[in-house]
């Protein structure tokens, strides 16, 4: 009984563990479909989440992108909102709107002072602030160094409130900084021979460009600040920047929205003159020079020469030479044109000449040899070759036929300007040395050296010949141009296939307020023009030393003026970073 009752006992207990192992399968199944189901659901979450992110960075990118465009736009709008106010005489780009300094977006490359001083030759024409550097011309000469150690001559100290706020119109303007006994100004200076271009010229002195002193017009009309007239019957002669066009009479003067032109009431007014194109820049405009046929005109400015249709203004080409370092400026002093208008040459701050192929906007060649900064340039009427003039104190001539040079005529001072007679027999240069010397280009003989006490009082900025190739035009810092003769006369000439031995000087022509950066000679002969710091443009009759027209139409100096050689038209150049072409011709009364 007792084995059996214990026999009967076996079977529950299979029963329970069999129980629990179906409990727990199921406790499994069920764990397996519960986890699969969160499982599921955690991957759908995790997918919308992933899609709601790319959602945001799509909405990111979207709000990206519509800040920078609008970012843009504010720019641009900020940019012409600082051009027009430019052209009604406020403050310059690089001081901000309400006077502030300018918002954050990219910093505007100031331009170069062209400008005049012990120092350099360019040195103050437009006013910088100290510490921030401009482009000097050519060293100092030994004579100037020593006034430097010693200060300013009394002659330069006794002028420091001529030149620009001389004139009424000009009044309004505040004092700027100025330079060489006009103020205080860091000086600047091209780097000497062998000597690498750094942040600082000679004698501790900056030469990055600067734009000028911001210009304003309290309580005046939007074009011109106008204070006080002088006596309505002051005569002034040629002095025609001491005249307020608002006491003109209406048959003296002719005025656009943002320039204007006086007539010298003292001559019959036989011209009329025209604003035909204004061409912005995005710094100042060194030089401007027409091609031959008259179609187009091109223009120096900060690592770029710009080539722009006449008859438009639109820009044509940009030739700019990437190769070179892209840190700090480099500025184009001059441009010119081959006759065949095929090539165009230009002659910068790292002392290479290169000369374009204007099609294919290729370098046909480069003329290395000057050792300093390299300032004018012309070609001569064969096409074949070209003069330039540098700061080493040096006059070459180069033949861009076999890429070589053929003659380096080596002078005193700092050359600043050369000109190439029509015939191309002939080279001139102006010089710190305050001379102008000519040569014949075949034998390299020095046929001419005009100055003494008929030649200027400071250094020569700028020569052109005459269409006769006879007379020749200069401009200096001592406010004049002088005309000279080369025909016969009474120190040698030509007669009988003799050579000049001299030259003498016809006239001067006295008017500007200021230093006289560029001349030139209109293609027939009748007119010479002239540009000042003054920021003035003036006509003159080479017969008479009278002045015909004063034209204001620049906010800074008038660096640069050029004739059209098809005549009618000429182009000027300005550190206010605009380029202009203006038409003129004879008067027809009103």
């Amino acid at each position: 009984m007792y084995n059996a009752h214990r026999g009967m006992g076996q079977p529950p207990a299979n029963n329970s563990n069999n129980r629990l192992s179906e409990l727990f399968d199921q406790i499994r199944r069920e764990f397996d479909v519960h986890a699969q189901d969160r499982a599921g659901e955690h991957d759908q979450s995790m997918a919308a989440q992933m899609q709601e992110m790319e959602m945001v960075r799509q909405k990111v990118y979207e709000l990206e992108r519509n800040q920078m465009s609008i970012k843009q736009r504010y720019d641009e709008d900020i940019a012409r909102l600082r051009h027009e106010i430019e052209a009604r005489g406020g403050p310059p780009s690089h001081v901000g709107v309400s006077g502030l300094p300018p918002h954050g977006g990219v910093s505007q490359p100031a331009p170069p002072a062209i400008g005049h001083g012990p120092s350099n030759l360019f040195g103050g024409i437009m006013a910088n602030p100290p510490g921030q550097g401009n482009p000097g011309l050519v060293p100092p000469s030994q004579d100037q160094q020593q006034q430097q150690q010693q200060g300013p001559p009394p002659h330069q100290m006794a002028q420091p409130q001529q030149g620009l706020q001389s004139g009424p119109y000009q009044g309004n303007y505040p004092q700027p900084p100025v330079v060489n006994g006009y103020g205080s100004q860091a000086q600047i200076a091209s780097p000497g021979p062998g000597k690498p271009r750094n942040n600082r010229g000679p004698l501790g002195h900056t030469n990055t460009p600067q734009q000028s002193q911001p210009m304003s017009y309290p309580g005046a009309s939007p074009q011109m600040g106008r204070p006080s007239p002088p006596p309505p019957f002051h005569n002034v002669g040629n002095m025609l920047a001491d005249l307020d066009p608002d006491q003109v009479r209406p048959d003296q003067k002719r005025e656009g929205s943002d320039w204007f032109a006086i007539f010298n009431s003292n001559v019959r007014r036989v011209l009329d003159v025209d604003l035909v194109h204004t061409i912005l820049h995005e710094s100042v405009v060194c030089c401007v020079r027409f091609s031959r046929d008259g179609r187009y005109v091109a223009t120096g400015c900060n690592r770029s020469a710009q080539i722009f249709e006449v008859s438009t203004g639109n820009q044509v080409t940009k030739l700019q030479d990437d190769s070179v370092d892209k840190d700090g400026d480099l500025y184009i002093r001059s441009v010119c044109f081959s006759p065949d208008g095929l090539y165009l040459a230009t002659g910068a701050e790292d002392k290479q000449i290169r000369v374009w192929d204007i099609q294919s906007r290729t370098i046909k060649t480069t003329f290395a040899g000057h050792e300093q900064d390299i300032y004018s340039l012309d070609f001569a009427s064969n096409g074949r070759n070209i003069a330039s003039g540098s700061g080493d104190h040096s006059v070459r001539v180069w033949d861009i036929e076999y890429n070589r040079e053929i003659l380096n005529l080596m002078i005193e001072d700092g050359v600043t300007t050369v000109a190439i007679s029509p015939s191309g027999d002939y080279v001139a240069a102006g010089s710190l040395d305050k001379s102008v010397r000519v040569w014949d280009v075949r034998s390299g003989t020095l046929i001419a050296r005009l100055d003494g006490m008929d030649g200027h009082k400071d250094s020569v900025y700028s020569v052109a010949f005459g269409p006769d190739g006879e007379t020749l035009v200069s401009g200096s810092l001592d406010k004049t141009i002088k005309m000279w003769q080369l025909s016969p006369d009474n120190r040698g000439g030509m007669m009988g296939g003799g050579m000049i031995r001299g030259g003498r000087l016809l006239r001067t022509f006295e008017g500007h307020k200021d230093f006289v950066l560029s001349v030139a000679l209109t293609p027939d002969g009748e007119w010479v023009l002239s540009g000042s710091k003054d920021r003035g443009v003036q006509f003159w009759n080479p017969r008479t030393g009278d002045t015909q027209l004063m034209l204001q139409g620049h906010k800074n100096s008038v660096i640069s003026v050029a004739p059209s050689p098809q005549g009618e038209l000429f182009a000027t150049g300005s550190g206010d970073m605009r380029a202009r072409i203006w038409k003129y011709g004879t008067y027809r009364g009103t």
